[in-house]
């Protein structure tokens, strides 16, 4: 993949995302309809889409692959949650926003900018690893997220079984176990699935959209997270598996997912658990606009 080809990935995604600006200032989005959207997203469509991507999979890798993936996985998240525990402190603001920090750092958007990212730049049949990294996160973001991003208010650990967390764990078990359900079941899930990303995108656009651009640019704190979860996070990970001699497709894909800016489901969890809505939407735009340069920088690196 050039760095151009790259760039065009990433145009697509802020066209559906300006498309939910539209959209909010016509009034057909925002307010009580971007709420329930969240809704449908977290626990519907997005449970559909965690479970049909690993079992409508004509193949899966071999067990050990899968696992030397986890490995992998286990390194690459133990890295940002190292990053997210110790560096929220220094950029300071309130609790609320250090749990901003601390959520933008330790998680990206693997999901609905990683999975087309990999399979452009590794190929179709990468994206079974894509999927398999993408596991912990899909586990971790939504329970270990509402605890980052409720800052200093109270929080209950019941909050952690939601429809996301429930669809992970039954996505594992299907790649573990390398069961397969009927056919219908997965066409099913696929389909509702299928609709999570670009609805995803348009409500975040939505959300964006009532937000001061401005002040979003002029903000040296959202800067400072952008270098870091960008640029800092993907190359320091790169450096380690590299070290690790870890096979170079597997270390393209992990690397690339590090280098994801934001992922939009923060903005949702936010607006169910009481979070700072504003600090995550904004971070959310400006990792997804600077990361239209800094993922095709990636890109060239590796390659």
């Amino acid at each position: 993949m050039s760095f151009f080809d790259a760039l065009c990935e990433m145009l697509v995604i802020l066209f559906v995302m300006a498309m939910g600006g539209l959209a909010h200032h016509l009034g057909y989005l925002g307010g009580d309809t971007d709420q329930k959207l969240s809704k449908v997203i977290l626990n519907i469509t997005m449970p559909a889409m965690i479970v049909g991507t690993v079992i409508t999979g004509d193949a899966l890798p071999e067990l050990p692959e899968i696992l030397a993936v986890l490995k992998v996985a286990a390194v690459l998240y133990s890295l940002q949650f190292s990053f997210a525990l110790v560096l929220p402190r220094f950029l300071g603001g309130t609790p609320e926003q250090r749990g901003v920090w601390r959520f933008s750092l330790a998680f990206t958007n693997v999901a609905f900018i990683g999975y087309p990212v990999a399979e452009a730049l590794f190929g179709r049949d990468s994206l079974f690893f894509a999927v398999i990294l993408a596991m912990p996160f899909n586990l971790l973001s939504y329970t270990l997220g509402p605890l980052m991003l409720m800052g200093g208010k109270r929080f209950c650990w019941r909050q952690t079984v939601t429809p996301c967390t429930v669809a992970a764990l039954i996505g594992l078990f299907f790649a573990l176990t390398r069961l397969r359900p009927p056919s219908i079941a997965g066409e099913c899930l696929g389909l509702v699935g299928d609709v999570t990303v670009p609805l995803s995108l348009l409500v975040v656009g939505s959300l964006l959209a009532g937000l001061p651009v401005g002040r979003v640019f002029k903000s040296p704190r959202l800067w400072i997270l952008s270098l870091l979860r960008l640029l800092v996070i993907p190359v320091a990970l790169f450096l380690i598996l590299r070290a690790m001699q870890v096979p170079p497709v597997v270390l393209g894909i992990a690397v690339t997912q590090a280098a994801m800016p934001v992922p939009v489901n923060g903005t949702m969890l936010c607006m169910e658990c009481g979070g700072d809505t504003t600090s995550i939407a904004q971070a959310t735009l400006l990792t997804t606009a600077a990361s239209i340069v800094t993922i095709p920088l990636i890109a060239v690196l590796l390659l």
